[in-house]
């Protein structure tokens, strides 16, 4: 059973349809003790990177998200503003503190690229491998839907499992580090693909 994470600030009935549809069993929760009893976690996201975590802090569900993923070892899986959320800090509207569950931070995109920010709309996702979340990939068909104004720098390199690149520059789509995954674009918006990798996390 899945668990996914409510804090105010998601778009879930979208996620919850792509779960529905694929057959994987969960339940949305906006309570943080409920997190043990979930065998793996989802965090979405939509918005604010500040207020996202102010919520998560003021609510509990810092403490309870770090305590099932780094002591548990249970798997969790961030989505867009979700991804965000598990790397050390973001300088969106001013330095804000992340979970700290991966290496790294988030930064302005409109710093790095001349086109249109937000990024919104559908893009290649390279994968030099197979992983749990991923099929390897070079081909221009293997798309996701981004909608997104800041960008994921993850430390390590070899935790960056997928790649995009918008503007002749490159930025973390997808992370695996152990039990610890995340996504830039939304999977539950980004059709057969999407809809593949959410199977596979519920699998892995």
């Amino acid at each position: 059973m899945i668990g996914v994470i409510d804090y105010g600030m998601s778009n879930l009935a979208s996620l919850s349809n792509a779960l529905l549809f694929i057959n994987v069993p969960f339940e949305v929760t906006d309570s943080p003790p409920s997190l043990k009893k979930y065998d793996k976690l989802i965090l979405p996201g939509v918005g604010a990177f500040g207020l996202a975590m102010k919520r998560l802090n003021e609510s509990g569900f810092s403490d309870a998200v770090l305590e099932e993923v780094c002591v548990k070892g249970k798997k969790i899986l961030g989505i867009c503003l979700g991804m965000q959320l598990l790397y050390e800090k973001s300088s969106e509207h001013g330095q804000h503190k992340g979970l700290g569950l991966i290496k790294g931070s988030v930064e302005y995109l409109g710093e790095k690229v001349s086109l249109p920010v937000p990024h919104v709309g559908w893009n290649s996702v390279f994968s030099p491998r197979e992983t749990n979340l991923l099929r390897a990939s070079e081909a221009e068909d293997y798309c996701f839907y981004f909608v997104h104004s800041f960008y994921c720098q993850a430390k390590k390199s070899g935790i960056v499992s997928g790649v995009v690149e918008y503007g002749g520059f490159k930025f973390d789509a997808v992370v695996e580090d152990v039990n610890v995954m995340a996504t830039q674009f939304h999977p539950e918006k980004s059709q057969k693909n999407g809809l593949e990798l959410l199977k596979k996390f519920a699998l892995c």
